[in-house]
């Protein structure tokens, strides 16, 4: 029928030139039963099944998604989602950190994912570019909220939920990234399904039906990067991911294979199909441990620029005492992030001129420095305007190097090799908290945000995860 047509649409279809032009990767028909395995390790794997090193890490997580989420709880996208939600009249489940409403847990998920992201300041896995604690962190408060379980069974999940995640998206990147999909949420509906599947203690074969029935589910295309659908992407997948597992604890069903079959998720979202990076070191080795902080408030790929030319205002250099400055780059920022006159705050997220740009003038780059005024104000335009970037990709994607041309003649380089942010540079504790408080406080006051702060740092022994919620709210 599809032949016929095209025939009719294209005279000149043949049917048989057609299928000898097929370059389609041959599907993996001895595949291991990943669906299957992922699902026993997220069932049966014991609570706290690791080190004090993933443990600290898991707090840090859920201590930076709580930041973001609330920082952006009054931005637009944020109050469209909730306006959009209350449409439906939902029951009052959950909570939503930085405000005072209330909604079904699914919206919840949802709208917090969504936050979470609105600011690109959230956690990075480096490995794969996917920020793991939006879809997962999302649906777990909202589920833990609404049943009132103990701070424990969140954690668990959380480290749980994101390394399935994480190990999914090893086994496709850079594969399944560079067909488009916005990874983040593409991978992220399973691990909030693997998440919320622990937290409903689910047995290993209703969680392979839950992993199942998310695999049916991958948000989010790259195209959209630049616009409100982006974070849309992990609160899209925080939300299916919770009603995947809700589905199956009521007896729905979906393929035991839904995963590593020939038509199953990862061999038709990926040529790449590194199956190992599922099974090596499974419950041994957690990729929550290599999840990283973002200094910077805007795709990770502009931060190495971002921190070259925040070390060129800490050298003495000027913007008006700049001729040009140069920058050489690996491809993937200029695809990424080559937007040379953005026209809002969000756009500037996407523009690698515009970060170096508030590096140097401001030697940093929060939420503050991609607001519409600061991109459209005239002496960053200037300043973005003398930045030019090359590609050359001998150079890793997270380096970067700059050469500032003065206008006395003189050049200073600045090499980048590892961002402040990165697993070599990592944020720490003090640095990660003075970044929660610079987005809490301005919602919910500095009293508050210290309460906040103790009870995610405390999560894993709380009772009751309502003691935190509680004080999320104004």
């Amino acid at each position: 029928c599809t032949a016929y047509t095209a025939q009719i649409l294209c005279p000149t279809f043949s049917f048989e030139t057609a299928m000898a032009t097929n370059t389609t990767v041959r599907a993996d028909t001895n595949a291991p039963a990943i669906t299957e395995i992922l699902a026993r390790f997220v069932a049966e794997h014991p609570s706290r099944g690791w080190d004090d090193a993933v443990e600290h890490e898991a707090h840090r997580t859920f201590l930076n998604w709580m930041g973001c989420a609330v920082g952006a709880a009054r931005h637009e996208s944020t109050e469209a989602a909730l306006r959009a939600m209350q449409v439906l009249a939902p029951s009052a489940q959950a909570s939503l950190p930085g405000r005072s409403e209330r909604v079904d847990m699914a919206s919840a998920a949802l709208i917090q994912g969504i936050a979470s992201h609105t600011f690109d300041f959230d956690d990075t896995h480096l490995k794969t570019i996917i920020h793991p604690a939006g879809p997962v962190a999302s649906a777990v408060l909202a589920l833990a909220e609404q049943r009132g379980l103990p701070g424990r069974d969140v954690i668990d999940a959380l480290v749980l939920g994101i390394d399935v995640a994480c190990r999914v998206g090893n086994t496709m990147y850079p594969d399944h990234y560079d067909r488009g999909w916005h990874i983040t949420g593409s991978t992220g509906m399973l691990g909030a399904a693997a998440a919320c599947a622990r937290l409903l203690r689910l047995d290993a074969q209703q969680t392979a039906m839950a992993l199942g029935i998310a695999a049916s589910q991958p948000v989010g295309l790259r195209e959209q990067f630049g616009t409100m659908t982006k974070p849309f992407h992990p609160g899209g997948a925080a939300r299916a991911g919770l009603m995947s597992a809700l589905l199956a604890s009521q007896g729905f069903t979906a393929s035991a294979k839904a995963l590593e079959a020939p038509r199953g998720f990862i061999q038709v979202a990926s040529d790449k199909r590194a199956w190992n990076e599922i099974t090596d070191e499974l419950g041994q080795r957690f990729e929550i441990s290599f999840n990283t902080y973002k200094p910077f408030a805007c795709g990770i790929v502009i931060h190495p620029s971002i921190d070259a030319c925040a070390q060129l205002r800490e050298r003495g250099v000027q913007p008006e005492q700049v001729e040009r400055i140069d920058l050489r780059v690996h491809s993937l920022v200029l695809e990424l992030t080559g937007k040379k006159e953005p026209q809002d705050g969000l756009q500037g997220k996407f523009s690698v001129y515009h970060g170096c740009a508030a590096g140097l003038i401001y030697g940093r780059a929060g939420e503050d420095e991609f607001s519409d005024a600061v991109v459209t104000d005239p002496l960053v335009v200037a300043t973005r305007r003398k930045v030019q970037a090359v590609v050359d990709d001998t150079i890793d994607e997270a380096a970067v190097r700059v050469s500032a041309l003065l206008k006395n003649g003189e050049r200073v380089d600045v090499n980048v090799e590892h961002a402040i942010g990165s697993l070599q540079k990592p944020l720490t504790d003090a640095q990660l908290q003075a970044k929660f408080n610079a987005l809490v406080v301005p919602v919910l006051g500095q009293s508050r945000a210290d309460a906040i702060t103790a009870a995610c740092w405390q999560l894993g022994t709380l009772a009751d995860v309502r003691a935190l919620t509680t004080l999320c709210q104004p």
